[in-house]
C-alpha cells in the first residue's frame, strides 16, 4: 500500500523523520478495484456529509463518441497502464482500455470514486 503524505526522504538523501503522527484524514483506504462482472455498488462516507459511491463489479458503460453518447455492455479489459496485472484480473481503472459492445474504449472516470464508468471510443 502506499504510502500518503510526503516523501521519507531528502533531495539529498538525507532521512527526513516524521513531525507529527498521521491524524484521521490524512489516512487512505484500499482501493475499489472495479471489476467486470454483475452491478454491486457500496455507498462509503466521505468528507463532510458526502458520500461516494463506489462500483465493486459493473458491466455497463456510458461510451462517447463524437459528441453521441450511448450504454455498452463491457466485454472484457484489454489494457491497464496503471497496473500490467490489472487487465489479466479485469480490473477497471481511469485510462484503462475496455472492450465493449460499441468497440475498444478508454475509461475516462473513476469507477471506485463515482460508481460509474464513463469512456470514449478509441481508433484501433
Amino acid at each position: 500500500m502506499k504510502d500518503q503524505g510526503r516523501s521519507q526522504r531528502k533531495r539529498t538523501g538525507g532521512r527526513l523523520r516524521p513531525a507529527s503522527n498521521k491524524k484521521r484524514y490524512q489516512l487512505g483506504r484500499q482501493p475499489a478495484e472495479t471489476t467486470v462482472g454483475e452491478p454491486r455498488f457500496q455507498t462509503i462516507d466521505s468528507r463532510g456529509s458526502n458520500t461516494k459511491t463506489r462500483a465493486l463489479a459493473t458491466n455497463v458503460a456510458q461510451v462517447a463518441e463524437g459528441g453521441e453518447v450511448s450504454e455498452a455492455d463491457i466485454e472484457n479489459v484489454v489494457d491497464n497502464p496503471s497496473n500490467v496485472n490489472y487487465a489479466r484480473r479485469n480490473i477497471i481503472t481511469k485510462g484503462a482500455i475496455i472492450e465493449t459492445s460499441a468497440g475498444r474504449a478508454r475509461v475516462t472516470s473513476r469507477p471506485g470514486q463515482t460508481g460509474q464508468v464513463n469512456a470514449v471510443l478509441v481508433d484501433e
